[in-house]
């Protein structure tokens, strides 16, 4: 297994109170809540906390992309991993730029093809069609959002692998001169992976033989994580072949303390805070009319209901699967468990969530990495469980 530190860079210093006269932390919520001042302190606080991670022995540091919301703070997630490409020695994981709300994505093809070469080809491509918020912020049409994300990728890896000058016609895209400079650094383009959490048309594309992109599944509970690794797989099977396990992945909160109840007592606040005010929106904002088909709805429905809505606990989402949190022996064994049954070749821990503070990060990040990551380094992944 490896491990990725992922950040979501959210506004930590956001008044608690907010949701008194606002229903939610996206796309409604006035940008008068924003202190620059304040904003300035924490992105520098975040990208220490990723090169700390990357020192510390992740495989990889992760960032990625949501717009006008106190959630992430991110909405160009190709500035943080420019930030982060000169000192970090390890992958640089963009996850993902949200292709459906593209005017260009040929935009998207430089990017990436910059911070490629940059750092000498340590950069995992992520793409994404970006939650249903993402469509309000950037007044998109959720139904044309399957359409516009297969077309995007496909001028993307066109002008990645096709020599160039070339032609694109596409239904949304059309472009007489294709021709990306500069080229990426990895041939044929850098590695794709396919953050989700349960869209069935997206699991059948990413798995398509032509493609095999990793899938990640994100903020979902552990059963649910096996439902959709499973589908995966079983998707695979269909077209043919066997997925490995390094095309599976999951994205988790994670919190690594001395004990089982120092780490509960340390990270309830500002887990609480995340999932009760952060992530919270109404179901309109969340699902929008048209963004997900019939064949998805029901599945992912449940999942976004279940992190979304109502308040929940530390315990609830301990015990659930979502939140991982413990001693180091308690993270391994679960981990253990988890990587055992389901077959995950990918964990993304967010080791950063809501107001966790830099002094309880750094230390849940050193924690982890010196008392969890190499158990999982001194022997092979073990078998997974029969389906």
């Amino acid at each position: 297994m490896k491990f990725f530190c992922f950040h979501l860079m959210p506004y930590a210093a956001l008044d608690p109170d907010y949701d008194k006269k606002y229903n939610s932390a996206w796309v409604t919520l006035p940008n008068s809540y924003y202190d620059p001042k304040i904003g300035h302190a924490l992105y520098n606080r975040y990208l220490d906390e990723l090169e700390f991670a990357d020192a510390c022995g992740f495989d990889g540091v992760c960032v990625n992309e949501h717009h006008q919301n106190a959630y992430g703070l991110m909405p160009i997630p190709g500035v943080m991993a420019g930030a982060l490409s000169r000192r970090t020695k390890n992958k640089i994981a963009v996850l993902g730029r949200a292709l459906p709300l593209l005017n260009n994505p040929l935009v998207v093809a430089e990017e990436f093809a910059m911070l490629d070469n940059i750092t000498g080809g340590r950069l995992v491509a992520g793409f994404v069609r970006g939650i249903g918020a993402e469509y309000h912020s950037w007044g998109a049409n959720p139904a044309e959002s399957h359409e516009r994300f297969h077309e995007a990728h496909d001028l993307i890896l066109q002008a990645w692998t096709k020599p160039g000058p070339s032609v694109f016609e596409g239904k949304y895209y059309h472009f007489e001169y294709v021709n990306c400079w500069p080229r990426p650094y990895q041939t044929p383009h850098p590695p794709i992976w396919v953050p989700s959490q349960g869209s069935r048309e997206t699991i059948e594309w990413a798995s398509h033989p032509d493609r095999k992109y990793t899938y990640l599944q994100t903020f979902s509970p552990v059963a649910v994580l096996a439902r959709y690794m499973a589908m995966y797989r079983e998707t695979a099977l269909n077209y043919g072949y066997t997925a490995t396990s390094e095309q599976v992945g999951w994205s988790v909160p994670t919190y690594c303390a001395e004990t089982d109840e120092i780490a509960v007592r340390e990270a309830r606040p500002h887990i609480e805070f995340f999932l009760n005010k952060l992530l919270r929106m109404p179901q309109e904002m969340l699902l929008p009319p048209g963004y997900l088909s019939l064949a998805s709805m029901q599945g992912v429905v449940a999942a976004k209901r279940a992190l979304s809505t109502g308040n929940q606990t530390i315990e609830d989402v301990i015990e659930k699967g979502v939140f991982l949190c413990g001693s180091p022996a308690t993270l391994r064994e679960k981990l253990a468990k988890y990587q055992s049954e389901i077959g995950f070749g990918y964990l993304l821990p967010s080791m950063q969530f809501g107001t966790l503070p830099a002094e309880l990060t750094h230390k849940s990040i050193e924690m982890f990495a010196k008392e969890v990551i190499p158990h999982f380094r001194a022997s092979a992944a073990p078998a997974r469980a029969s389906a």
